[in-house]
């Protein structure tokens, strides 16, 4: 485990061998981290999780027998202690938002390089979020205009205490808009957004903007 060794303990679950390969080389290449197994598919590592503990999974979405977004909400549900990374083709695949409702913790498209790698798989391992800019803005154009930055109905009550105001904010926040269009959309002064910002980044325990998108994403709270 990462707390006793100092490495980074990683998975990698990918049904091409070759893009195994490739990213346990690339994987080689960056300080704390260790790979300690590799599956074909998503019950493999399933299986390699609970065999390995891992600390961070690299998720491929599109696998055999069971994909990468089942195989994240199970990973996510039996074993919470290790994190995934989901790793896209295409930035726009729209298994990635059901992979971000399952529990994944940070995206990345199969181009990404050794450092976008390294700092999403030591971002995800200390508890942080890791969004691949070009996700985070497939994700924001897949939502539906002016409806994504609607308050979303709820069933009960709001995560973490949120207020509806906070809950409004970060529906906006999550749509893309800065403190300035939030404050013109809301008719209020940026002064009141950024304490409206502040309250519900205190309250998830979210450390910046993409972690609060993909905060809102895990809890459904974006149509």
């Amino acid at each position: 485990m990462a707390e006793d060794s100092g490495l980074i303990r990683v998975v990698i679950a990918d049904d091409q061998r070759v893009v195994r390969d490739g990213l346990s080389f690339l994987l080689s290449l960056i300080d704390g981290v260790e790979v300690v197994g590799t599956a074909a598919d998503g019950g493999e590592a399933v299986g390699q999780v609970a065999a390995l503990d891992p600390d961070v999974v690299l998720m491929d979405l599109r696998m055999p027998h069971m994909d990468g977004v089942e195989a994240t909400r199970r990973v996510r549900r039996d074993h919470p202690r290790t994190q995934v990374v989901v790793l896209t083709t295409y930035a726009d695949d729209s298994s990635v938002l059901s992979a971000l409702r399952a529990g994944a913790r940070g995206y990345l498209t199969k181009d990404a390089g050794a450092e976008e790698i390294g700092r999403a798989v030591h971002r995800v391992a200390s508890g942080s979020a890791d969004l691949d800019p070009e996700v985070q803005a497939r994700l924001l154009d897949m939502l539906p205009g002016e409806h994504a930055a609607a308050p979303t109905t709820r069933t009960g009550p709001a995560p973490d205490g949120l207020t509806d105001r906070e809950l409004e904010v970060l529906s906006l926040i999550a749509a893309g808009l800065s403190n300035t269009e939030i404050a013109e959309r809301l008719v209020v002064s940026e002064a009141t957004v950024k304490t409206h910002v502040n309250h519900l980044f205190a309250k998830t325990a979210v450390r910046d903007r993409a972690q609060a998108v993909a905060y809102a994403y895990r809890h459904g709270l974006v149509p």
